[in-house]
């Protein structure tokens, strides 16, 4: 909403000086987001100084410049004045610049094959006076410190720019944004004037308002004023529209502008001798069609509030009027509408239609239904005034009749919710000046709410209204007791995000996908879950509810390597669907990995991904996340879209029937029909859901570094075990034998073949053994190596290889 602060003093008496007023409309809450001059044409005329001047090279009257015009780079200006000469202090106008003597509009020409960027101007050329044998020549006393600068003074007058939400309608008009300010104490609202316009009879056009279901029109107020004279608005109006960066048309359109933005009270004139005998409000039919202001033909659906007459539609209501019944400046008989049409009806009309006017900007916000008569008398007596004409008596039918709503208020309310207490009558005034009827009752108010407010419906909002004006600094600032903080998130919603963070930080990129999702690439995922389809998808390869995360992360790996990119590692965490009804879902992190490891680096050799660097990942991120890795259970059962012998399931206990997470390849018959082209591709999944709530708190969690200052040693064992036998198992075997003596144990080979038994395997482990009390001497090591072969032995029926 843009208004100067002279049309503001219209309504508000005031005597604070403007950015006083600036600063009370921010406290107010209607923010203030510029208070400047409007652009003028004026402002492309520069100071400027010649740098050199040479002769063109094609031309003997005309001289090349080079002129300084307080930028980085100069410009060369094309100049046949005689007194082109360097150092001389001049006016310059860059292209798009309009030359005030003869309204010429400049651009970047050739002149006899030099190109010039603008032109430099005489004093004839700028209306300073009748000299046009040079150039104009600024003092250089006056002048020289200001090269660059604009040469015209700016002399618009500064104008206000507020944002206006969306609850607040009635601040689209001036005359509430100046109600506002008085009940803030900046000033005293004025009183509306009287209108002293004679009337001549009845209005002879016939109005009615169609009595069909849904209808977006409530009132609809006309006036016929005949014998006017259409013509160019005088300068006081037309300065009123050009100060708000519009373009004056009439005077007749122009005044409905005026009181628009004035009172907020859009209008719309007819060309009377256009309308077919009557003015029907109705409800349009599916095809119906007419042609728009914006000169645009717009085909009409089901019930969109349409004013028409005999003939056809004549505008659509509240939105935009058509060029079949619009005002020329040859227009003699003119219709004045001033009507309310419902919110809702508005908004969808013009979203179904995408148009976007200041009239429909207003009204589906809310206009002050109990105006109509106001904005008719208002216009019709300025239209008398500048164009002349016959005033008729006003007709105003209406489908429904407006009462105030009403609020009963009880003021310890105020003191509850701001902490502060305000004064009774001070309460009284506040409200009062802001146009509220109200009445006591002992501790309550009863209040009339204004109309214009369709906003305020509860006591809490009249709480906002009294706090707004008397200021929100008056709200103490309390610091929160820190023994009283409770976390806003419950352990679940923190196992959320941590677990977001741990899988980003192993070098994954999270991505944000639908919960739907292709069901062609869903079907390879789906394993034995129900395929739920949408009744009404967004588009056709978006038709069923995800049954893995793996479905979208697939999808999107492949569109990325296919645009060029390698080693791409995506993670998403999310819903996947085991069934349509609510709460058969589950929330799972998944995430894949592609391409090749250490590709291109010059001191390891590049490899493919593999089971074991996912295996590796989704252990950390559980470890991390408080889970003990000693009471991991890994077993080779995994869903089918993995690969058979390249996955696994993660348990956090032995005995645990349900698996947390999965892991390994990507089945390769999947990658080969999704056409997915890398050297390799391997995934995990973390199911939130079936992990375990732990004691460890999340943010509390520190690497807990252990070191010993003694030496270490390592031994590498050989067992020749059932080819059945699980590598994890002995891992766990050894590992129990001695914790404090066994830091780590690592397996580097896996053997099958010759001189190995038929059904057996041999199974390669490095042990590094460290105390954190001593160094242990030979015999030490030679005591826990037997320890380990016996125990293997014993409890595997393992062999140790020799």
């Amino acid at each position: 909403m843009k208004f100067t602060i002279s049309w503001l003093k219209e309504h508000l008496d005031t005597k604070i000086q403007d950015n006083s007023i600036i600063e009370k409309l921010t406290d107010i809450g209607l923010e203030v987001e510029s208070f400047e001059n409007l652009n003028s044409d004026l402002d492309n005329f520069k100071v400027a100084k010649i740098i050199n001047a040479e002769q063109h090279p094609n031309a003997d009257r005309l001289r090349v410049c080079d002129v300084d015009i307080g930028q980085e780079n100069n410009v060369k200006v094309v100049c046949g004045a005689p007194n082109a000469k360097k150092d001389l202090l001049t006016v310059y106008a860059g292209p798009g610049s309009i030359i005030p003597k003869n309204n010429m509009k400049l651009s970047i020409s050739k002149i006899r094959g030099v190109t010039s960027y603008g032109m430099l101007c005489s004093e004839s050329e700028l209306n300073l006076s009748d000299e046009s044998e040079g150039i104009t020549e600024l003092k250089t006393a006056k002048y020289s410190n200001k090269v660059g600068e604009n040469f015209f003074k700016n002399k618009n007058e500064k104008v206000v720019d507020l944002s206006i939400t969306p609850n607040r309608p009635d601040c689209l008009g001036v005359r509430g944004i100046a109600r506002d300010l008085a009940a803030a104490g900046a000033g005293k609202l004025k009183n509306i004037s009287n209108s002293n316009i004679k009337k001549n009879g009845s209005q002879k056009i016939k109005v009615s308002i169609s009595k069909e279901k849904n209808q977006g029109c409530t009132v609809f107020g006309s006036c016929l004023i005949t014998g006017v004279s259409n013509k160019e608005s005088p300068k006081w109006l037309k300065e009123k529209i050009i100060s708000l960066g519009q373009k004056p048309i009439s005077a007749i359109v122009d005044i409905t502008n005026y009181i628009m933005l004035d009172l907020n009270r859009p209008l719309h004139a007819y060309d009377a001798d256009k309308i077919d005998r009557e003015i029907i409000v109705r409800n349009s039919k599916k095809g119906e069609t007419f042609e728009a202001l914006d000169n645009k033909e717009y085909k009409l659906d089901d019930n969109m509030c349409v004013i028409s007459d005999k003939s056809g539609v004549l505008g659509l209501g509240g939105v935009i009027g058509g060029t079949r019944s619009g005002t020329e400046i040859n227009t003699k008989n003119i219709l004045l509408e001033s009507a309310y049409f419902i919110p809702r009806s508005i908004r969808k009309t013009s979203k179904i239609l995408n148009i976007d006017t200041d009239a429909k900007f207003r009204f589906e916000r809310g206009i002050d239904p109990q105006s109509i008569e106001l904005g008719l008398s208002k216009a019709a007596e300025l239209i008398s005034e500048i164009c002349g004409g016959k005033i008729s008596n006003f007709d105003v039918q209406k489908a429904d009749e407006y009462e105030k709503n009403k609020i009963k208020f009880n003021v310890s309310l105020f003191e509850k919710i701001t902490g502060f207490k305000v004064d009774d009558n001070e309460i009284v005034k506040i409200l009062t000046d802001l146009g509220f009827e109200v009445s006591k009752n002992k501790l309550e108010l009863d209040l009339k709410i204004p109309t214009w407010r369709p906003d305020i419906t509860q006591p809490i909002d009249i709480v906002e209204e009294i706090v707004r004006i008397k200021g929100y600094n008056n709200i103490e600032t309390l610091e929160p007791e820190k023994n009283k903080i409770k976390d806003t998130l419950n352990k679940q919603q923190k196992l959320f995000h941590f677990l977001q963070r741990s899988v980003a930080s192993k070098g994954y990129f999270e991505t944000v996908t639908w919960s739907f999702t292709d069901s062609k690439i869903n079907n390879f995922f789906k394993e034995s879950l129900k395929e739920i389809k949408i009744v009404n998808p967004i588009s056709s390869d978006l038709d069923v509810l995800r049954n893995s995360i793996f479905t979208n992360l697939t999808f999107y790996l492949k569109k990325n390597l296919d645009r060029g990119f390698k080693d791409i590692s995506l993670f998403e965490i999310g819903p996947i669907f085991k069934n349509s009804k609510p709460g058969e879902q589950l929330t799972v992190i998944g995430a894949i990995k592609s391409g090749k490891v250490s590709r291109l680096n010059w001191n390891e050799k590049e490899r493919p991904v593999d089971v074991f660097d996912v295996k590796k990942d989704v252990i950390q991120t559980l470890v991390e996340a408080g889970y003990d890795r000693k009471s991991f259970f890994i077993r080779d059962k995994s869903p089918s879209y993995y690969h058979p012998g390249k996955a696994g399931s993660v348990y956090l206990d032995k005995d645990d029937i349900e698996p947390v997470a999965y892991f390994g390849d990507i089945h390769p018959n999947i990658i080969k029909k999704l056409d997915i082209k890398t050297e390799g591709l391997v995934g995990f999944e973390i199911y939130l859901d079936h992990l375990k709530e732990n004691k460890i708190k999340l943010k509390d969690q520190k690497p807990n570094f252990e070191y010993s200052d003694y030496q270490k040693s390592e031994r590498d064992f050989a067992f020749i075990v059932d080819k059945n036998f699980k590598a994890q198992d002995l891992i766990e075997i050894i590992s129990s034998i001695d914790q404090n003596l066994i830091r780590s144990i690592k397996i580097f080979d896996i053997y099958e073949g010759e001189n190995i038994p038929d059904g057996k395997k041999s199974i390669a482990i490095n042990v590094i053994i460290q105390s954190s009390e001593k160094t242990l001497e030979e015999t030490d090591l030679e005591k826990i190596n037997k320890l380990i072969i016996s125990t293997v032995e014993t409890k595997t029926g393992a062999k140790i290889r020799s």
